[in-house]
């Protein structure tokens, strides 16, 4: 048993779906678990459905979802002769899902809305690449995750109830494998128990291969993306970004936890719990070897270097000049979990703190008002946290060449700076 994770750029057009069906040939004695994220930059396209749609512009809000089914039926076009007319019927059903919604008016918060519209591209994606691969001669089984991940309804973050979505995995996945050697689902959505569509963050998709890898006790996890592995640097921010053959599951989980793209920070914990490896594998050439990613030591890295761009810096200051001690500290992490607020960098002293969190204009706006009752609260936005594991002086000095540090936290592995 092995688990497949696809992202959208490997499915972001009919030839990339044809390629993951050439990858799929090179496996033809493996029992696979295919997870598929959207398609391309579908997840973006809907977010901008969503956003009309809550803003009130429902003209404006179909006319954008039209836009996201014509694309799905051109890929499906090229892509399918006799598969094409059962696979409309499905699609249809996925449309008329979304169409329902948006002919509503909004009465309930964004984040809800956000997961019910953002979440059929993940369905729409599947189904086609699922239609293809019967197509062309390999069978398969699509479900539909939202029948098997059970979780809360922190819309936008939903945490999964670990013990009903593996029972749903033992009496509703394990049997198709009996029948099936190949099953295709969704990533990064799930579904609460009122039937509510959730997604479980951005990039989710690593975090259900590595859930269904532990559910299932696969062998690995493959996640195929477009660079030939894991790269120190983001390769389009630094050209002379080095690849990295392996690295082990804290240091992946640093980097994810600063912000790198390149793995979900929740899809290290499952794998590791049973020891199960990762390897970050190349779309594009499945012969390359990739990063294999394990719970051994890995020495003599090179500097890790990661950006978060959009980021808030919240100066709070006491009223009356009292320390920031326990009561104000258990206060502050009171109202961030309320608001489901991750803090990237807090730094406090005797009479302030400085927080850094994600520039979400609605919760930071919530927390700065919530705050305000015990702090003076200034407000600083557009910066960037540049983070770097192994660093030196000399990639410091040039990564900070000409900006201004706001804020700034060093340990011997790490050191953490907010840039203006």
């Amino acid at each position: 048993m092995r688990v497949f994770k696809f992202g959208g750029a490997s499915v972001s057009n009919y030839e990339k779906v044809q390629n993951l069906g050439n990858i799929v040939k090179q496996f033809p004695d493996e029992q696979l678990m295919i997870v598929i994220s959207a398609m391309g930059k579908t997840t973006n396209a809907l977010e901008k459905v969503a956003e009309a749609f809550f803003a009130g512009k429902k003209d404006e809000a179909l006319h954008l979802f039209r836009a996201v089914k014509l694309q799905h039926l051109d890929e499906a076009k090229y892509l399918l002769v006799t598969h094409f007319n059962p696979l409309m019927e499905q699609l249809n059903d996925f449309f008329t899902e979304v169409e329902w919604l948006l002919h509503d008016k909004p009465v309930r918060e964004y984040d809800y809305y956000y997961d019910q519209i953002v979440c059929v591209g993940e369905l729409l994606s599947t189904a086609i690449v699922s239609a293809y691969l019967n197509e062309i001669g390999i069978s398969n089984q699509w479900i539909d995750v939202r029948d098997i991940f059970r979780t809360d309804d922190n819309f936008r973050d939903a945490a999964i109830d670990f013990a009903f979505t593996q029972q749903q995995v033992d009496s509703q996945i394990k049997p198709l494998f009996n029948k099936n050697r190949i099953v295709i689902t969704q990533g990064f959505i799930g579904c609460t128990d009122e039937n509510e569509s959730t997604t479980l963050g951005r990039e989710g998709s690593d975090y259900t291969a590595a859930v269904f890898a532990y559910m299932l006790d696969a062998e690995n996890v493959a996640i195929w993306k477009d660079v030939k592995g894991v790269m120190n640097a983001d390769p389009k921010l630094f050209a002379d970004a080095q690849y990295i053959s392996e690295l082990n599951y804290d240091e992946v989980i640093e980097m994810a936890f600063y912000g790198a793209q390149v793995i979900h920070p929740k899809t290290i914990k499952p794998l590791q719990n049973k020891n199960i490896p990762l390897h970050v594998k190349c779309f594009a050439d499945a012969s390359l070897p990739g990063t294999v990613i394990h719970n051994n030591p890995v020495k003599n890295l090179p500097p890790i270097i990661v950006i978060k761009h959009n980021q808030v810096l919240l100066e709070l200051h006491t009223r009356d000049f009292s320390f920031v001690g326990e009561q104000p500290m258990s206060d502050l992490y009171e109202m961030m979990a309320k608001l489901h607020i991750k803090p990237n960098l807090i730094q406090t002293h005797a009479v302030n703190l400085q927080l850094c969190i994600d520039d979400r204009p609605d919760k930071v706006e919530k927390l700065a008002l919530a705050a305000s009752a015990e702090f003076d609260v200034q407000v600083e936005k557009g910066l960037t946290l540049l983070s770097i594991r192994h660093y030196n002086t000399e990639i410091v000095e040039k990564l900070t060449a000409g900006k201004s540090i706001e804020l700034k936290q060093q340990s011997l592995d790490t050191i953490q700076m907010l840039l203006e």
